[in-house]
């Protein structure tokens, strides 16, 4: 029998807008949109990209635990960056928050949605 599907949002407006779910979980998986480095609480973004990417690790950890699931189930990450000559400054924050759990990662350089944005996070979680 298969499991059922649960759709977890954050409540963002591009949710609606756009008609996508924060995160799928289905069975043991959970995969996670691409989160940018708003603070969704204030519609704010910094325009560091460490601080982008913090934030983009706080709404992923907050929407794992609503569904269920912890950091340390992240299976496989993919981060898309705008600018090579900025990585750099974001990987002590990818370390921090993954550098015990080492996932499956992929880093694409490409341009995201909003001139503001400098980084989007996806992740896909399993606990099984």
């Amino acid at each position: 029998m298969p499991s059922a599907r649960r759709l977890i949002s954050t409540g963002s407006p591009f949710e609606a807008t756009m008609g996508y779910s924060r995160a799928v979980v289905q069975g043991d998986w959970c995969f996670l949109s691409g989160v940018t480095g708003y603070d969704y609480a204030t519609m704010s973004m910094p325009d560091d990209i460490a601080d982008q990417a913090r934030n983009c690790f706080e709404t992923i950890k907050s929407v794992l635990g609503d569904a269920g699931f912890a950091m340390t189930d992240i299976a496989r990450v993919q981060y898309t960056v705008i600018d090579a000559d900025i990585v750099d400054a974001a990987v002590p924050v990818l370390g921090e928050y993954l550098g015990t759990i080492k996932p499956a990662a992929t880093m694409v350089i490409a341009g995201l949605i909003k001139p503001e944005m400098k980084i989007e996070i996806e992740v896909t979680a399993f606990k099984g």
